[in-house]
């Protein structure tokens, strides 16, 4: 097949690239040029899109004897995944720009163009496995469930994973770092990445308050309505959190006090204590499904945080609602999060938390 590889200038694309051309596929390697925020261009920046990692997936091709390319989608990128992450912030939401860079730019603007220029399929370092299924490709979990990235993927349609390739879903990361040492690949151990790429010092609260015009606002009690403190702007809070609060008046009973809701509009925060943020029925919209839609009350089992767990649910789909019923209650859901639902190791399909809310039974 003719590949089009992502090198990110990690160990992990570098890898996938070297396996693809060993099972014989005609790769040409790409480099995506995402961010043009002078701090990534600085050495040391913290992130994936610096000059630093430009250069390290030029040496990756360069070894491979793969073409490399370099594609400038900054333009996308801060469309698509930065305004997207500031706009939903401002909202009141807590969006995942992981999720979104991989829907609009890994794996719509980068197979779009793959495909119109003849490749077959895209290669990526991701950690997830593509299958031949009775229904067509699907994707599932890796093998590794302590690098699994299936759920920065669930936004991909059934077309786009049947368009791309994940060769490290049989691996382990330390047997990943093994092969590229034995390689001779000088990325080996080359840390991960664990930052926003667009945030490069990692103060995601700092990055947001230059970005979205924020005012002093109120911090309400939920269950009484008293007034208990202040904060600088409501978009700088999501629910389920419990740093930050300043709270000018200590609760009576001492228990810790959490963010159970953000009203954007009217800049409140309410706080209150964990049973508040229990919560067992979720609505979901912008679906996006892998395959199959499912049938309604088929039980599966749904993810809500890329390294959280899965948990047991019934789901119903009416157009474009997605509703999941929890076996049990959860804790700290804010709109905005992105429900991965799965059946068993197998990617169904992803859907944006629109709402979360309590049954009468919790």
């Amino acid at each position: 097949m003719k590949v089009l590889a992502a090198l990110s200038g990690g160990v992990d694309s570098a890898v996938a690239a070297a396996r693809a051309v060993d099972a014989g596929h005609d790769v040409t390697a790409v480099h995506l040029a995402l961010s043009r925020n002078p701090q990534s261009h600085r050495t040391g920046a913290r992130g994936c899109c610096t000059i630093e990692d430009s250069n390290d997936a030029f040496r990756a091709a360069d070894m491979l004897g793969a073409p490399f390319y370099v594609w400038d989608l900054s333009a996308e990128f801060q469309e698509k995944v930065i305004d997207d992450f500031i706009s939903e912030y401002a909202a009141g939401r807590t969006p995942n720009p992981c999720l979104r860079c991989n829907e609009s730019i890994k794996f719509e603007a980068l197979l779009d163009r793959a495909m119109a220029l003849g490749f077959d399929a895209v290669c990526t370092g991701h950690y997830a496995q593509v299958f031949q299924g009775p229904n067509g490709t699907e994707l599932h979990r890796a093998i590794d469930p302590d690098k699994d990235q299936s759920y920065v993927l669930g936004v991909l349609t059934s077309e786009q994973i049947s368009h791309s390739m994940f060769p490290l879903g049989n691996s382990t990361k330390t047997e990943v770092r093994a092969e590229a040492e034995a390689r001779g690949i000088l990325v080996a151990q080359k840390p991960d990445s664990h930052d926003i790429c667009f945030i490069p010092d990692g103060d995601t609260a700092g990055w947001l308050a230059r970005q979205i015009e924020t005012s002093p606002g109120d911090v309400i009690d939920a269950e009484t309505g008293n007034k208990v403190g202040t904060h600088k702007g409501a978009q700088s809070f999501t629910v389920g959190q419990r740093r930050g609060l300043a709270l000018g008046n200590p609760t009576g009973d001492g228990e810790r006090r959490y963010v159970v809701d953000v009203d954007v509009s009217q800049n409140l925060v309410m706080i209150g204590p964990p049973t508040l943020l229990e919560i067992d029925i979720i609505e979901a919209i912008k679906p996006r499904w892998g395959g199959p839609l499912p049938v309604n009350g088929q039980a599966v089992h749904v993810q809500i945080r890329a390294h959280g767990d899965a948990l047991p649910a019934t789901v119903h789909v009416a157009d474009e609602l997605v509703t999941i019923t929890l076996a049990e209650s959860l804790r700290g859901v804010a709109s905005g999060q992105a429900a991965v639902l799965y059946d068993g190791t197998r990617v169904i399909g992803s859907a944006t938390i629109s709402r979360s809310r309590r049954s009468a039974s919790v």
